[in-house]
């Protein structure tokens, strides 16, 4: 095989990598496979049958895409776990709000950090969920957010909220 050619097939697979990258902020990709599909038909038909949530009594194993999916503001797509407390200021959050109105809406967290998801590894992705935030708040739960795309690396939005009355409120 020729350097050329195989230069060729290189940048062609590049540049089909990078089509792939735009989409909307929950999942990357506006298209979406047949099983992530049937399993939202799932989530949407248990919880139109009226299961409850399960309780969480350690926020830090609760797995990604067990709880309630919901749509909230500006078409963001996201995940409410657990159940809230009477008192929870959680209750007043909605998917897809900015981590500044959050913390304008309930204070500051007792704990916070930040991760990289695998989405920071595919070449020619620009869009949001490329880093994530955590803040946890005390007796509260903790609050998942996903990071701007490339060029908007500082702020995020609101796309997991978990839960825990008995959250310790510092991360593990």
């Amino acid at each position: 095989m020729s350097k050329s050619k195989l230069l060729w097939i290189i940048l062609v697979s590049a540049l089909m990598v990078g089509c792939e990258s735009t989409g909307t902020p929950w999942s990357g990709s506006s298209a979406k496979s047949a099983d992530e599909n049937d399993h939202a038909k799932t989530e949407t038909t248990a919880q139109a049958k009226g299961s409850k949530p399960q309780v969480v009594t350690d926020s830090s194993k609760v797995v990604e895409g067990e709880g309630q999916h919901v749509k909230g503001i500006n078409d963001w797509e996201g995940e409410i776990s657990g159940v809230p407390a009477a008192n929870s200021k959680f209750k007043r959050l909605k998917i897809g709000m900015s981590m500044k109105q959050v913390t304008d809406l309930i204070g500051e967290p007792s704990d916070q950090g930040a991760y990289i998801t695998g989405k920071a590894w595919i070449p020619f992705y620009f869009g949001s969920d490329r880093n994530r935030f955590e803040y946890v708040y005390k007796n509260q739960g903790r609050l998942i957010f996903a990071g701007g795309g490339l060029g908007d690396l500082t702020s995020g939005h609101l796309i997991w909220i978990i839960h825990n009355a008995r959250e310790p409120g510092y991360r593990e």
